[in-house]
């Protein structure tokens, strides 16, 4: 049997890499972690940590208005991005800290470089080095997509916004994803004058059409200019003339500036400058350039990493998991595969990985919290019980402010097992974590029921549903 140098080498070191690295390294195996730029990635450094920090910066813009209602009196804020912007970038430097931390502890040896298979067992790094391992894990994740058009250099992606030297006044957001939806509240909540384009006819495809109704209007009562079925035509430079011929235009945009103030002219023909664009068209996955077609892994069209249930690809030594096999693209996901992969490889349990009922939050203003299927593919596998309600909720109420929330549930006409739970609310996030564990275990609507309602809450409504609303 070939002599190798490590147990397990893991290219990629954000949440679920490093899960599965200290994890494997716990069992006793000798490990190695290559990151080319930082510890914690995109959740920690670029994505759900410094979002969801600037979500809670955002929400206080609203505070003293509410608090005038609840009998407080105090003189109005201002706030100060770059005072923000210093203290969340320390604490990203905190956590990179402790995630390089809990690797040493447990042994893993971490290269900051780029690593590339050579052969099913070897890495090659930036460095020069060469590693060979039993096994290789694909830890890579995704990066934001910009889209191919001219002058699309111009506009931000989101890991750019976290580097903003200074808040834009106005900015045009384009995509109705989570990531778009997320931003427009969050902007929009720090005093940034935004615009939301999309070019489908409602935003947040693929969730609960009530539910994501509901965040439109929520979002559009916050101030965000929204539009859907429209999407950017052309863009340049402030003084860009759009009406000159194509060639002459073109170059024009040759000599745009890569940053600043962009004209926009949207597919409805409406023509604007705003002092930044915000690309938020989705993510592509890290899999181009480590050399895994080159030992017989071969991508699917979208890039992807394709494994099977035990995150195995064709090469039986090489493992992916999270955002680069195209799972769903949450980072609790990436860590639950790593510890999949752990268990089947390294405690020798078959452990295939099971993406059923994942509860996911999306945090716009008020947040959208949702677990298992929506109403909709609910209907086309079987008929179905709809129990639903929309009301003020008693802060929002009190207050004169006029945001709704929504609680519902779909349940199965045949078994009552509730199928699916959507809640659009303030800390929704936080009740759908809870409602999952009872949904996960195939809880009825009639145990619902038989659940004492805890009083005055917004949540206290997910249990009292007697009546259905719709049937069918």
């Amino acid at each position: 049997m070939m002599a190798f140098d490590l147990d397990l080498f893991v290219i990629g070191g954000g949440s679920g890499g490093v899960r599965a690295a200290r994890m494997a390294a716990q069992t006793g195996a000798k490990v190695a972690l290559a990151e080319e730029s930082r510890l914690g990635g995109t959740c920690v450094i670029r994505g759900c940590v410094p979002k969801k920090l600037m979500v809670f910066a955002s929400q206080f813009s609203e505070v003293h208005e509410t608090a005038l209602r609840y009998g407080w009196t105090f003189g109005e804020g201002a706030f100060d991005w770059p005072s923000f912007r210093a203290h969340l970038h320390s604490e990203l430097d905190r956590l990179e800290g402790v995630y390089g931390r809990m690797l040493d502890g447990s042994g893993v040896k971490v290269h900051a470089a780029r690593a590339v298979l050579e052969d099913p067992h070897t890495v090659r790094l930036s460095t020069g080095e060469t590693v060979t391992a039993a096994h290789i894990l694909i830890a890579t994740g995704g990066r934001p997509n910009r889209p191919e058009m001219p002058c699309a250099e111009m506009g931000m992606v989101s890991d750019d916004v976290f580097l903003m030297e200074e808040l834009p006044k106005s900015i045009l957001i384009v995509g109705g994803g989570y990531i778009a939806c997320e931003m427009a509240c969050i902007l929009n909540g720090l005093g940034v004058e935004v615009t939301q384009i999309y070019r489908g006819a409602q935003i947040l495809r693929g969730f609960d059409e009530e539910a994501r109704g509901l965040v439109a209007e929520s979002i559009r009562q916050r101030g965000v200019d929204l539009h859907t079925g429209t999407d950017i035509a052309l863009m340049g430079a402030p003084d860009e003339d759009f009406d000159m011929p194509a060639g002459e235009m073109l170059v024009a945009r040759k000599v745009a500036p890569a940053r600043g103030p962009v004209k926009v002219k949207t597919t409805m023909g409406v023509e604007k400058v705003y002092d930044a664009v915000l690309f938020a068209t989705g993510r592509d996955p890290n899999s181009r350039g480590l050399g895994l077609e080159e030992i017989g892994v071969e991508l699917s069209r979208g890039g992807y990493v394709p494994v099977d249930e035990y995150s195995q690809t064709k090469v039986p030594s090489v493992f992916a998991i999270g955002d680069v096999t195209g799972r769903p693209a949450l980072t609790p996901v990436a860590i639950r595969d790593a510890m999949c992969f752990v268990e089947t490889v390294f405690h020798g349990r078959p452990t295939p990985v099971d993406h059923r009922m994942i509860p996911s939050a999306i945090f716009t203003q008020p947040e959208y919290g949702a677990v298992g299927l929506t109403e909709e593919q609910a209907r086309a596998q079987e008929p179905v019980d709809v129990y639903a309600t929309t009301f003020r909720p008693m802060r929002s109420a009190f207050a004169g402010r006029p945001e709704r929330v929504l609680m519902k549930l779909i349940v199965s006409q045949a078994t009552r097992r509730v199928l699916g739970c959507h809640i659009v609310a303030p800390e929704a996030g936080e009740m759908i974590q809870l409602a999952a564990v009872a949904i996960r275990m195939g809880a009825t609507k009639e145990d619902f029921d038989r659940t004492v309602a805890v009083h005055p809450t917004m949540a206290e409504e997910i249990v009292t549903l007697r009546a259905p609303v719709r049937r069918g």
